[in-house]
Parts: C-alpha cells; sequence; structure tokens
C-alpha cells in the first residue's frame, strides 16, 4: 500500500469540495466565531470516527464472515455511486436539521465527513494490509488535515472559485474516483477468481 495513493484517494472520497456548499448552507445563520467551533468540533469528531473504523476494520470483517473480495467488490460499487453523484449531481440536499439548529455529530460528521463510503474503505484497506495501519493512519490523517483546511477556508475558496469553479473541481474528483472505484472492483473480481468458492 503507498501511501500517497492511500492518501489521495481517502481525500477523493471525503469530497470537501462537495461538502463545502452544504456546510456553509448548515452554517450560515451563526456568528462567524460560533461556526468555527463547530466546525473544527465536527472534523474532530469525524477524524476519532474514521479512526475507529480504521482500526477495528479487521474485526468486523471477520465476526461478519466477510472475506476481502466481497468488502473490495462492495468498496468499488458504492465509490462508483458516489463518483456518479459527483459528477451528476441532485439539486438541493437535505441536512437533517430544522431551521436556527446548531448540528451535533449529524449531519455534518456523519454522513458528510464520515460517510458510509470512507468508512467502507478504510475496513477494506485495514484488512488489505494489517500490518501498515501506522501508514494508513499517516494517510487517513494526511488526507484528513487537507480536507480540514480547505472547509475552514470554504467561504475564501466559494468567493475565489465561485460556484462554477466548484462544480468544475468536484466533477474532476467525481472522474478520477470513477477510475478507483473501477480499480477496486477489478481487483476484488480477480482476486475472488484465483480462489476456491469455499474455504
Amino acid at each position: 500500500m503507498d501511501f500517497f495513493a492511500a492518501a489521495v484517494t481517502l481525500f477523493l472520497i471525503m469530497d470537501p469540495l462537495g461538502n463545502m456548499p452544504v456546510f456553509i448552507s448548515i452554517l450560515k445563520h451563526l456568528p462567524p466565531k460560533r461556526r468555527r467551533i463547530i466546525l473544527i468540533r465536527e472534523l474532530c469528531l469525524a477524524l476519532i470516527i474514521m479512526l475507529v473504523f480504521l482500526f477495528g476494520g479487521d474485526t468486523v470483517l471477520h465476526f461478519m464472515g466477510l472475506k476481502q473480495e466481497s468488502v473490495s467488490i462492495a468498496g468499488g460499487i458504492i465509490l462508483f455511486l458516489i463518483a456518479i453523484k459527483m459528477i451528476f449531481p441532485s439539486p438541493g440536499g437535505l441536512t437533517g436539521l430544522a431551521v436556527g439548529e446548531e448540528p451535533f455529530l449529524v449531519p455534518m460528521a456523519i454522513p458528510l465527513m464520515a460517510g458510509p463510503s470512507i468508512l467502507a474503505s478504510l475496513i477494506l484497506m485495514s484488512n488489505q494490509v494489517p500490518n501498515q495501519l501506522g501508514l494508513l493512519t499517516l494517510a487517513l490523517v494526511g488526507a484528513w488535515a487537507v480536507n480540514a483546511a480547505i472547509l475552514l477556508c470554504s467561504e475564501v475558496l466559494m468567493k475565489v472559485l465561485g460556484e462554477r469553479g466548484l462544480t468544475a473541481m468536484e466533477r474532476l474528483m467525481g472522474m478520477i474516483l470513477v477510475m478507483i472505484s473501477v480499480q477496486m472492483l477489478l481487483d476484488g473480481i480477480a482476486h475472488y477468481l484465483d480462489k476456491p468458492i469455499a474455504g
């Protein structure tokens, strides 16, 4: 497992540019200082959740009787669907918050930052290379740090890039994620075909 490849994959799945407009919409009714405090809190909660899934991934797989191939194929399908939504976004979005309500854990930390796709990917990675959890931890923290920096500068980036610029960047990230998801599918199928069905 290459550090750079793992970090880039995790960063793309986190999709900070896609989350940015949603976060701004959720926090816009709050004072600027409070927005930053909430965003940092939600980022830290998301990191804790992702680390739990990274270190507990192998245990979860054994407990549920899942093989690496099935998780790889399922993860590829999930990533593919996420990537398609990034390329062809649906209008609006559900935040699950009443007007004026301050978010806590949901929906910012879960599922926007630590969503099913990133958690499934962390379980898959920890199962593929259980002896490289230190490297994966560094990759996760690195990807999270870049994601956090982008989101903390969200208002400035929105002004610089504009809506069209953000949309273009998100679609480019979606295209890259499509290729990664297809590779995950191919890897899972290849491993499955190389092994006997039973065992």
